[in-house]
């Protein structure tokens, strides 16, 4: 069962792979459509929070796991620990209790130890999952900001070399009207040359 994250994350993969058009002249750079990406990682955004905390309830949970198997391994001792203050009140089975209760404490001691292991192991696989579903997820959100990004930082310096072009011919036009402006001003003698 997918989560609504990743359902985000193949709608933005949908969208760049299907509506987005390359930019002229390029076959890496595509136009988007910010408003409508904007909205997915917005949505993104407000659900990564609810899947962590998630993640982190299930890993809270390896702590009940833990106590649980703890209780019944307890249990087991203590249970282990009556069997044989019964089997040693009578002195002629004093041996036979003894060894059964230390077969008892034996086999109580390892299989509590059994469930432990096996409920650390299931935790732990659990936590390991959960990192690795959110480092997942942060990386496909890290890699669709950084394409973004690269996006608008070259529009950007599409923008400023436009406006630097505009700025040297409006400085050009100015010098040549400056220029003009001077000749037409100078003292002229009658032959029509410059005195």
């Amino acid at each position: 069962m997918s989560s609504r994250i990743e359902q985000i994350i193949e709608e933005i993969e949908e969208y760049i792979d299907r509506d987005c058009k390359f930019q002229p002249l390029s076959s890496t750079k595509i136009i988007v459509n910010k408003e409508h990406l904007d909205e997915l990682l917005r949505e993104l955004r407000m659900k990564t929070p609810d899947e962590i905390k998630r993640y982190q309830k299930i890993i809270s949970n390896r702590d009940a796991i833990l106590a649980d198997a703890k209780a019944k391994a307890d249990a087991m001792i203590e249970e282990a620990q009556v069997q044989t203050t019964e089997l040693v009140s009578e002195h002629e089975i004093m041996q036979q209790a003894y060894a059964q209760a230390n077969e008892i404490v034996t086999q109580a001691t390892a299989q509590a130890q059994e469930i432990i292991d096996n409920a650390t192991a299931d935790a732990n696989e659990i936590r390991l999952g959960a990192i690795q579903y959110t480092d997942d997820l942060l990386a496909n959100a890290e890699s669709i900001i950084g394409h973004t990004l690269d996006s608008y930082t070259t529009k950007y310096d599409g923008l400023i070399n436009s406006l630097q072009e505009c700025y040297d011919v409006v400085r050009t036009n100015r010098a040549e009207l400056e220029t003009s402006a001077e000749d037409s001003l100078a003292p002229q003698d009658y032959s029509g040359e410059v005195q």
